[in-house]
């Protein structure tokens, strides 16, 4: 990551290839990463980032969240289909297991493979729905250990539970941050949300920041404006 740039991943889950390539032109001076997440990789393939990344410029780099969730043998599979795109930062499911997460991390030495704890879209109520015993953050530092005793380099969490997330894992692993807001941003669908400044202080490296910026009148305005605030912090 250059010293110039915010550390923000901005989410390019856009409707179209051209949406997202302008969208990435207009935030490539401004941010650290580019987030591609399932909606763009699936539409437009490997073609398609490499063309997001060009708009951007070389210095942006990439984060492909296509959060892999199968058996090892798989994962390691589609783990070195996107080799080729170099991504700094591939996520899987921490629910996964270890073994999965391990698989991961040898088909992709180069990457820093990054386990997702617990989506921020999740409530309490949801995870006891699907069977996760204990509130959320028990389980999001459960997953968080597991995953970084497997081999994963990062994690993703809420801003709600970052600060437990680092003093559980260390200073060493990068902790992605989505859920992040600027105050007086719409939550949206995020259940467990932060400001900038907030989440950075507890303990964040990352800020994945999606609608506050794609959905701007003025997109490359936006991303200065939340570079500057956490500036400022």
């Amino acid at each position: 990551m250059t010293s110039n740039r915010a550390p923000i991943a901005v989410a390019l889950d856009l409707p179209t290839l051209e949406a997202a390539t302008t969208l990435a032109g207009a935030v490539g001076s401004t941010v650290a990463f580019l987030k591609v997440g399932l909606e763009t990789y699936l539409r437009d393939g490997a073609a398609g980032v490499d063309t997001i990344r060009a708009a951007a410029g070389s210095d942006v780099e990439l984060f492909l969240d296509l959060k892999l969730h199968d058996i090892p043998n798989t994962v390691a599979g589609a783990a070195r289909s996107i080799a080729a795109l170099e991504p700094a930062l591939l996520t899987v499911h921490a629910s996964g297991g270890p073994a999965m997460i391990e698989a991961a991390v040898s088909a992709l030495p180069n990457t820093q493979v990054t386990a997702v704890t617990i989506l921020t879209s999740l409530s309490a109520q949801d995870l006891a729905q699907i069977g996760y015993e204990g509130d959320p953050l028990s389980a999001v530092v459960r997953l968080a250990r597991l995953a970084t005793e497997a081999g994963a380099q990062a994690l993703v969490c809420s801003p709600l539970e970052v600060a437990a997330v680092r003093s559980a894992v260390g200073p060493d692993v990068r902790l992605v941050v989505p859920g992040v807001r600027p105050a007086g941003s719409a939550v949206g669908d995020q259940q467990r949300v932060a400001t900038p400044a907030q989440a950075l202080h507890d303990g964040a490296d990352l800020l994945v920041i999606g609608r506050p910026i794609t959905a701007a009148g003025d997109p490359a305005q936006a991303a200065k404006d939340i570079a500057a605030e956490i500036a400022r912090r």
